[in-house]
C-alpha cells in the first residue's frame, strides 16, 4: 500500500484506490485476505471508521467480500473488474476531454493520433 495519503480528495477513496492498486499490481491476489481496517487504520494513522468506509466501499462494489470470522477476501475476478472500471475511467475523463479539445483547435484524428504516438508534444 503506498506510503502517504495526497491532500484534496477523500480519504476513503484513497484507501479505496490504495488497495485497487495493490490487486492490480498483483501484491493482493483473488481470494487473499487484504488488510484489516485495524492495520489500514495504523499504516495510514487515520481513523478506523475512515479505514472501513474504504473498505466498505469495495464491497459494495464487489471487489472484496467478507470471509466469516477472517476479514475482508478479494473476489475472484476482482482484478478484471478493477480494470475495466479504470479503462472506463480513463476514456470518460482523459480521451473525451482530449478529442473535444482537438476538435476546438481543428486538430485531426490522425494529427491527434501522431501526437499521442510520438509522445511528443506538438506547437
Amino acid at each position: 500500500m503506498k506510503a502517504v495519503l495526497e491532500d484534496g480528495k477523500n480519504i476513503y477513496l484513497q484507501i479505496s484506490e490504495a488497495i485497487q492498486d495493490d490487486i492490480l499490481a498483483g501484491l493482493i491476489g483473488e481470494e487473499e485476505l487484504i488488510p484489516s481496517k485495524n492495520q489500514i487504520a495504523k499504516h495510514f494513522q487515520i481513523n478506523p471508521v475512515t479505514a472501513l468506509k474504504g473498505v466498505n466501499l469495495l464491497a459494495d462494489e464487489g471487489i472484496v467480500y467478507p470471509k466469516r470470522g477472517i476479514g475482508m477476501c478479494v473476489t475472484s475476478g476482482a482484478r478484471e473488474a478493477i480494470l475495466q472500471k479504470r479503462r472506463r475511467g480513463l476514456y470518460e475523463t482523459y480521451v473525451r476531454a482530449l478529442i473535444r479539445e482537438a476538435e476546438k483547435l481543428g486538430v485531426s484524428k490522425s494529427e491527434l493520433i501522431k501526437m499521442i504516438e510520438s509522445g511528443e508534444t506538438h506547437e
